[in-house]
């Protein structure tokens, strides 16, 4: 199993704000992913698809992996280095203002197939296989069983 890595460093928006956006795309199939963050009004999004597009073409040119079969495996977003600036406050007092910066990286594979046996296998080599393993067992009821009705408990009421 080939693992595609990427990173994002020092992203000038807090990790809080990031996170939600990561959450969205995590474990989706990277097509998916581009088309979700297309469609994000959140400032986060287009520096996520633009980090997205640089592992894909990591996978593609050193992996030899095509975009279809991939998916996002996991994507973390850390604290990176936190900028500090003063403002003017009342009284010729200053208070300290922490902007806040991102770290991402992401890690992309090709999708597995988990066979019945428990044996993880490529998808695209031995989906065939994986298929033919599968038995659907169907329940036959008997006659009996599907031709009954239901008993219903009926108990008399006396009167006085």
């Amino acid at each position: 199993m080939t693992k595609v890595t990427a990173q994002l460093n020092n992203l000038r928006i807090a990790p809080r704000k990031v996170r939600l956006v990561a959450d969205r795309v995590r474990g989706v199939q990277v097509t998916e992913a581009i088309g979700m963050l297309d469609y994000d009004m959140r400032k986060t999004a287009q520096p996520m698809q633009k980090l997205l597009k640089s592992a894909v073409a990591n996978a593609q040119n050193n992996f030899k992996l095509k975009e279809s079969d991939l998916y996002i495996v996991d994507i973390t977003v850390g604290e990176g280095p936190t900028l500090k600036r003063w403002r003017p406050r009342a009284y010729g007092r200053a208070s300290q203002i922490l902007k806040r910066t991102s770290r991402v990286s992401i890690i992309l594979s090709e999708k597995e197939v988990v066979a019945k046996d428990g044996d993880v296998k490529n998808d695209k080599k031995d989906k065939k296989d994986v298929e033919k393993k599968v038995v659907k067992k169907t329940a036959k009821k008997t006659d009996d069983e599907a031709t009954s009705v239901p008993k219903v408990a009926t108990d008399k009421v006396k009167s006085k």
